[in-house]
């Protein structure tokens, strides 16, 4: 759900110790929101709590790299040494231990091969992707959001299991299920598919002209405690040479990039989210997605409508590779190296920023902001925001609790500058959305939160909304990084001198 996180690794700040070498200094974990395994009362963080690193683990020298948010109810983090840390789950609120790994109030190794590093991970609505310094990715939780193939490594001694390099995926599109390779040759056959996990939908969404079943779509408000339902870790295998660097989960599918710049997706596609031009509903196993040939546009003049500013670009910038993705709810955004901004997959509250609230099949340009040099994205379950190479930040989608931050409820189908007070004269670095809430990160360390607080996920000390941003109080600490949980925010700090 993150996307577009700040990266606490970047310009990491060194001090000298007594013999002149340089160190870093020492970093903690903050966390405010609903993890219901850290309280016993099951009562909402609603200011920053810090997470230390577990005493074994700082015996040992670890210490944390990065935090990576985390699923329904449960919060991730990577340490120096690759291990993810997880915890806030419980086994009396329906999470799958698969998961979320066995950890309540302190954060715990989750059970991953001991010879592997982990330097990224993200976390959908109950599953989970992680990748390697080697460019390896792990991913394991809900079945249908996991690869499929054949076991050729015993997971019970290992504790993953790994997917055949000539597997291929079964993906079904209007009750038919269609054999998706790698290179996109696809070929019908009669067979029908199993349908996920049982998942409802908004009353809002509920007048939608294709109405589906909740047999098919994964409620937000509940996840299946059958562990039937989940797959262990599994390593995803592509094609060969193919590196991946970056990660991002949504509510049922997954986007990873590669070094080269080229998405791959799997998981759920039936709203367009997998960006393969159908409304395929599941695809098994890691797909290309086309994005840099969708940001190909001929020299266009737009006039941009931004709060109270109106923008005259022209586009004549050619994309080479993908820099950044992020993943929503049923929705995906990817940001190119030129700055251009594309969307594919759920349209009904206007998250995908074309204009309308008409799903979108294929990664399409968002052509308001062709004037602007986007540089991060993040998504949430029915929402997007981005930050430019220059500091800002612009939102568009659903706003019910007030997640655009554009200081009302009302929904925006083409992007929206942010154009909060308390963000004037600051530059956005680092993006990140829960469910219903948003974060952003400056160059100097503040951190803004804004919109749904039921349960304190703003880190405001209360339990009110917010449709704008709203700095959190963390003066006691250097913020490098922040990324959001669907109830939650993490911040990655270090101790100040």
């Amino acid at each position: 759900m993150n996307g577009g996180g700040g990266g606490g690794g970047e310009g990491e700040e060194m001090e000298e110790d007594g013999g002149g070498a340089g160190r870093r200094k020492e970093r903690v974990v903050l966390m405010w929101g609903y993890l219901p395994g850290v309280s016993q009362q099951r009562s909402p963080l609603l200011g920053p709590v810090p997470v230390r690193m577990p005493d074994a683990a700082a015996a040992a020298g670890d210490a944390w790299r990065d935090v990576a948010g985390g699923g329904c109810g449960f919060a991730m983090a990577v340490s120096e040494q690759g291990k993810l840390f997880t915890w806030g789950s419980t086994d009396d609120m329906g999470q799958s231990y698969v998961t979320a790994g066995k950890h309540e109030e302190t954060p715990e190794a989750f059970p991953l091969p001991s010879d592997i590093a982990i330097v990224r991970a993200d976390a959908g609505w109950a599953h989970c992707v992680a990748i390697t310094g080697k460019g390896d990715v792990y991913t394991w939780g809900w079945k249908e959001c996991v690869p499929t193939g054949r076991v050729i490594a015993d997971h019970s001694a290992t504790g993953a299991m790994d997917c055949d390099k000539r597997q291929s995926g079964v993906a079904t599109d209007q009750g038919n299920s269609i054999t998706v390779s790698p290179r996109s040759k696809v070929s019908r056959t009669s067979t029908k598919a199993a349908s996920g996990p049982a998942q409802s939908r908004s009353s809002e969404d509920s007048t939608k002209r294709r109405r589906l079943s909740s047999s098919k779509h994964g409620a937000e408000s509940e996840s299946s405690s059958d562990e039937n339902l989940s797959a262990p870790p599994c390593v995803v295998t592509f094609n060969t040479g193919v590196k991946i660097v970056e990660v991002a989960a949504g509510g049922r599918h997954t986007l990873v990039l590669s070094d080269f710049g080229q998405v791959w997706g799997w998981g759920y596609g039936g709203e367009g989210q997998l960006g393969l031009g159908s409304r395929i509903r599941t695809v098994s196993s890691p797909h290309p997605i086309p994005c840099v040939q969708s940001a190909f546009y001929s020299k266009d003049r737009t006039g941009i409508v931004m709060g109270s500013r109106t923008l005259e670009g022209t586009n004549d910038r050619a994309a080479t590779c993908v820099k950044a993705i992020a993943c929503g709810g049923r929705h995906s955004a990817v940001v190119t190296d030129s700055g251009t901004l594309l969307t594919f997959g759920w349209g009904l509250y206007g998250q995908c920023g074309q204009g309308n609230t008409d799903d979108i099949l294929s990664p399409t340009c968002v052509s308001a902001i062709m004037g602007v040099k986007i540089q991060r994205v993040a998504a949430g379950l029915w929402h997007t925001v981005c930050t430019s190479a220059d500091g800002d930040v612009y939102s568009f989608g659903g706003n019910q609790f007030g997640q655009l931050g554009t200081g009302s409820d009302q929904a925006e189908i083409v992007p929206k500058l942010v154009e909060a007070s308390k963000l004037e004269n600051k530059h956005a670095r680092g993006v990140s959305c829960g469910a219903r809430h948003s974060a952003v990160i400056t160059d100097k360390g503040d951190v803004f939160c804004w919109g749904w607080n039921k349960y304190g996920q703003l880190g405001l000390g209360d339990s009110t909304d917010r449709n704008v941003p709203c700095q959190v109080p963390v003066e006691a600490y250097n913020p490098l990084n922040v990324s959001c949980g669907w109830w939650h925010t993490l911040v990655l700090a270090e101790y100040p001198t």
